[in-house]
């Protein structure tokens, strides 16, 4: 399949995911790293599998409201038969020891965490996204945390020395395309995983937040998604200047910071 699009360090694929994971040449990955649909949110099984993304997750009168995305109906059962499925032609994609990164919720935690390992991925532990601020839930504890479920194609790769934090605080992304997106401070931390030079894939790249850290950090990116608005979005993003870059390294850096403190605080 042609591009959607193809620039500096980067490709978009406009496509589903499964599919075109299927066309990616083995071993040519240095890292997935990816925010699937989570088919959760609401608080009964007609709530996480009837209604669209856009009602499950975003408060009514919001001043600017954004469209849903496809593939959040699933039941649990079937969601993490699908995530085994695509996360096992990711693992033919990667190169040895290269490590994949699933974000999900407290939802679907324990179910990302057996498909990781039913795609024949090593799980190597779960990274948490503090996002600072959540709603308070009278009674008990607030959803301050979203997670990043990490696992190895084998054991860890051993040219690649890095040691990064297992706990990123950083606030939400500020006026999002996506209903979904992940900060570029949170990005910024994630791909370091895979060494600078290698492609970082996303398969559910939404506005194209992977991408943009990916190729800011110097590594290569390849996204793929299913709907053709968010792919032009993505090359908006890609095609940005370099403000937007110096306020993302800034925050990255400034995560790092601020997780390192906490560590040794905590020991």
């Amino acid at each position: 399949m042609a591009p959607y699009h193809q620039e500096g360090g980067s490709t978009i694929y406009h496509a589903n995911a499964l599919e075109m994971l299927r066309s990616i040449p083995d071993q040519t990955v240095g890292a997935v790293i990816t925010d699937p649909p989570y088919s959760s949110g609401g608080w009964s099984v007609s709530e996480r599998t009837k209604a669209a993304p856009e009602h499950k997750y975003q408060s009514t009168g919001v001043i600017k409201p954004l469209s849903g995305f496809e593939g959040d109906n699933r039941d649990q059962r079937s969601h993490g038969y699908w995530q085994a499925l695509w996360l096992g032609e990711c693992l033919r994609a990667t190169v040895a020891g290269g490590s994949c990164l699933v974000f999900t919720d407290w939802r679907q935690l324990p179910t990302t965490t057996d498909a990781l390992q039913a795609g024949g991925w090593v799980w190597q532990g779960i990274v948490v996204w503090n996002k600072r601020t959540a709603r308070p839930r009278s009674g008990g504890f607030a959803a301050s945390c979203e997670y990043v479920v990490w696992g190895s194609k084998g054991p860890l790769r051993k040219d690649h020395e890095v040691y990064l934090p297992g706990l990123v605080t950083t606030a939400t992304a500020r006026d999002k395309s996506h209903l979904a997106e992940k900060p570029l401070s949170l990005l910024g931390v994630l791909v370091q995983v895979a060494p600078i030079g290698t492609v970082v894939l996303d398969p559910f790249m939404g506005s194209g937040s992977t991408l943009v850290a990916a190729v800011r950090a110097g590594r290569l990116a390849v996204g793929i998604e299913l709907d053709e608005a968010y792919c032009a979005v993505a090359v908006r993003r890609l095609a940005q200047g370099v403000l937007e870059l110096h306020e993302s390294t800034t925050a990255v850096s400034e995560a790092l910071s601020l997780d390192s403190a906490q560590q040794g605080a905590a020991s």
